[in-house]
């Protein structure tokens, strides 16, 4: 009776370690995963903070703020290299508090990359914070498009983005101003019918789309990386219970 009980424990000893080590290594290689897609996402947002023709617009429409998020995602790209890193330290030598700091950290992880997400889409997309600013400083250069260096900034952004005034070509009618020529076709000789505001927002929106793509693919993967971690921590003080049993 005694022996059968020991071969049972050592059987489920054996079972336990084997879905142990399983755990183990996913949770190893879901970290990996974790580990590129920071990478990933700390060279595409500093891609963005860098690039001089992108910063040159964010100065001319003054929309500083559309930085605060970009500057939360490459916090959160830094975060996630070193606790992937770690993370991966703790799966491999199956250590229990640093498993159980590790979970913590997924939690932190996944709060900032929707954090940073939200601040982000929200000063980037269509019907945004972003919008009145945009709309604001547009209508100051074409108030003051007699003078430079407005004349000379109104005409880059339309030329640049084909774009027309504000809204659209209305903004130069309701203030008894001549039409640009830079508002008009080349080929057509037409008026641009979307105004610089739309354009300029879907411009910036283009960017922020994927950068968010990338830190909610991230969040995604820390609620899997806490829910293994905590799978193998309850794993582990299972398999400390039956050794102790045996001895």
């Amino acid at each position: 009776m005694d022996s059968r009980k020991i071969d049972t424990r050592g059987e489920s000893a054996a079972r336990l370690a084997r879905n142990i080590a399983c755990v183990k290594y996913t949770l190893f290689c879901f970290n990996i995963v974790a580990w590129l897609c920071g990478l990933g996402l700390f060279a595409f947002t500093i891609w963005i903070r860098v690039e001089p023709g992108f910063e040159e617009w964010i100065r001319i429409l003054d929309v500083y703020s559309y930085y605060i998020g970009v500057y939360i995602l490459i916090a959160l790209a830094v975060f996630v290299l070193v606790v992937s890193f770690l993370g991966c330290c703790a799966a491999l030598v199956e250590h229990g508090l640093g498993l159980m700091i590790f979970t913590i950290l997924q939690i932190i992880c996944f709060l900032l990359a929707i954090f940073g997400t939200a601040i982000l889409l929200e000063h980037s997309t269509y019907e945004s914070r972003i919008q009145p600013m945009i709309r604001y400083t547009m209508n100051n250069l074409i108030m003051y498009s007699e003078h430079e260096p407005q004349r000379t900034m109104l005409r880059m952004i339309q030329e640049s983005v084909a774009c027309c005034g504000s809204e659209g070509p209305n903004d130069y009618l309701n203030l008894r101003q001549p039409l640009p020529i830079e508002c008009r076709d080349t080929i057509t000789g037409h008026a641009f019918a979307n105004g610089c505001v739309d354009e300029l927002t879907w411009y910036l929106e283009d960017k922020s789309i994927w950068a968010a793509a990338m830190a909610m693919s991230l969040a995604m993967i820390h609620v899997i990386n806490g829910v293994l971690a905590i799978i193998l921590m309850q794993a582990l003080r299972r398999e400390e219970q039956i050794m102790y049993r045996r001895n």
